[in-house]
């Protein structure tokens, strides 16, 4: 399978590349993403002649069912609409862990013509309180664990104590205030007249109209919502689908990637945007019953895959190396397993390779987007069973992109630069924040941040973020790379590699460890075993990469490796903590001086 290299438009010859798949059918701009999903019949998606549920609660079996689910959604909505007159552009917040009625929130917030933002359920009162202030919340739906979080962010940002609704089954007294829930809502919305009317959007309108607020970074900076409309979600399910050849009989039933009436596992978190596009909207789409699990446990999700015989596993690379390192994965049965597709951060070559072994009957793949362009721009081919080690995935169909070098010029297959991406997914933008919009959408381009590179089959390879990669005697060093090879070492558990100043060389690679089962084991029979292991770490670098690309920083072991819920490094984290290390051992040398 080959891309298309295509000259731009520009007033210099350049070239873009796009997807081998395509043209895409035509995306409706004249619906809400809740509407396509739930009432809209498109040629992109499957017929299911199956009768399999569409949510099922990993922890007690409860399913529910297409019907139900649209009975749901309604009767939520008219409850909201009732009591507190959601509807045109009010957003509401959902501050919770994935649970059964997740989706439910989403869609009776749709047919109220209502935004959704997701909130991170680990988050502070202050933290939450930026969320909810920047959208301009007018109703938070919440778990009960969360309440005390959620009063506290609600007080700060002005929303009403009864403007606070529990995602839970049963009520909750918190003083004289009895919280109301999903479940008693959605009885009463069934059982009352209706309050309101669902409008169709004007022809374009989807374009424009909001959908999701959804947090991120961008390239730099302080968390941004971005403004993702009802087109751009549309956009994205019918690009996945549409790849995946969902809705042909291209092959066998047994050999098709997308196969009506499957289970996918959805521990993915569902205000990130790679569990509400991809797990949530794509999977519904396409006929999938989704699994939803709470939170991600190793040995839970085994027992989910032999109780419930999933078929597909959507991961990030954090439980990649759980299975990879932990021994219990084999002993579960894991045959029903066909695809697996690891996002959300890069997967090195070495860690796809361990996964290969441990799992060879299965499809293997990455995917690579970002909030920004709502979702994926590069998906799992489908001609392989596994795409090339360490890449991204191949371009989407309907997707454009530019790899930027540092001097402005475009870069050549296999040179890296920074990517630029075109997609009809693309946000609007951030939030009531133009300036942060200049910088990240530009004339038409999402610039991401991340330096890539492209083989000649189109699949694109994420080396690092542009604010990440360090420099060591001048020489660009990717820390994941360093970390895709510590990988490969049974005496690393999890590890992320920064940087920390060097008079010398400038800045040089420390890595952070977390010490595995067997390195653990040493040192408890021999406490001093701990120096020897960090430095065989140290060599294990030093005899397989370039003299720069060593750990001139040392090693440091850690406990645990600080992630965001999605997966990606929190590696400021570890710079900051490197920089006390710098300090601390400055000033021990200092004392010894003296």
């Amino acid at each position: 399978m080959t891309f298309a290299i295509a000259p731009s438009s520009s007033t210099t010859t350049v070239f873009d590349l796009t997807s081998p798949v395509g043209p895409l059918p035509y995306i409706p701009d004249d619906l809400t993403c809740t509407q396509f999903l739930l009432d809209h019949r498109h040629p992109a998606r499957p017929y299911n002649k199956f009768s399999n549920p569409w949510l099922v609660e990993e922890a007690t079996g409860r399913q529910v069912g297409c019907e139900e689910a649209r009975a749901r959604a309604w009767g939520l909505a008219n409850a909201l609409s009732s009591r507190w007159k959601i509807g045109e552009d009010d957003v509401v917040c959902v501050f919770s862990a994935n649970h059964i009625d997740w989706p439910i929130a989403i869609w009776a917030t749709h047919r109220l013509g209502g935004i959704v933002t997701g909130a991170n359920p680990a988050y502070t009162p202050d933290e939450l309180s930026y969320q909810l202030n920047i959208t301009r919340t007018k109703l938070l739906i919440t778990h009960s664990s969360s309440l005390s979080v959620a009063l506290a962010a609600a007080r700060n940002s002005g929303i009403p104590e009864d403007h606070i609704v529990l995602i839970d089954s049963q009520p909750i007294a918190a003083g004289s205030k009895l919280y109301p829930t999903v479940e008693t809502l959605v009885q009463e919305g069934l059982k009352i007249a209706p309050t309101f009317v669902e409008r169709r959007l004007a022809p374009g309108e989807g374009r424009t109209k909001l959908a999701l607020l959804n947090f991120s970074s961008g390239t730099t900076g302080t968390p941004k919502a971005v403004a993702i409309p009802h087109y751009a979600v549309i956009a994205n399910t019918i690009q996945m689908a549409f790849h995946d050849r969902a809705a042909e009989d291209y092959t066998t039933w047994e050999k098709r990637r997308t196969r009506t009436g499957d289970a996918v596992y959805a521990v993915l978190p569902m205000y990130h945007v790679y569990g509400i596009l991809i797990t949530l909207q794509h999977y519904i789409f396409v006929g999938y019953t989704l699994v939803i699990s709470s939170k991600f446990n190793l040995v839970n999700m085994l027992k989910s895959i032999e109780r419930y015989r999933i078929n597909h596993l959507l991961t990030a690379p954090p439980m990649v190396v759980q299975m990879c390192k932990n021994p219990v994965v084999k002993q579960y049965d894991l045959s029903s397993v066909r695809f697996m597709m690891c996002s959300a951060a890069p997967l090195s070559a070495e860690l796809t390779q361990q996964l290969i072994e441990l799992l060879p009957q299965i499809e293997i793949h990455q995917g690579y987007g970002m909030t920004e362009t709502s979702s994926v721009v590069t998906w799992p081919r489908t001609d392989k069973k596994y795409g090339s080690l360490g890449s991204g995935g191949q371009i989407m169909p309907g997707v454009t992109m530019r790899v930027v070098k540092e001097d402005g010029t475009l870069a050549k297959l296999g040179e890296s630069g920074e990517l630029y991406v075109k997609t009809p997914a693309m946000a609007l933008g951030y939030f009531n924040n133009e300036e942060a919009t200049r910088e990240t959408f530009i004339n038409g381009w999402v610039r991401t941040g991340d330096i890539v590179y492209f083989n000649d089959e189109g699949e694109v390879f994420v080396i690092d973020r542009i604010k990440e990669l360090m420099k060591v005697k001048g020489f660009q060093v990717a820390p994941a790379e360093l970390e895709g090879h510590l990988f490969t070492n049974p005496l690393v558990g999890d590890t992320c590699v920064v940087p920390i100043p060097d008079e010398y060389s400038g800045e040089v690679p420390l890595a952070f460890v977390v010490p595995s089962k067997t390195a653990l084991d040493r040192v408890k029979k021999c406490p001093e075993e701990a120096d020897t292991i960090k430095a065989e770490i140290v060599k294990f670098v030093a005899d397989n990469k370039v003299y720069y690309k060593r750990l001139a920083g040392g090693v440091e072991f850690i406990d645990a490796i600080p992630r965001n819920p999605s997966g990606k490094l929190l590696r400021r984290v570890l710079r900051e903590k490197a920089r006390e290390l710098k300090k601390a051992q400055a000033a021990t040398q200092t004392k010894a001086k003296l």
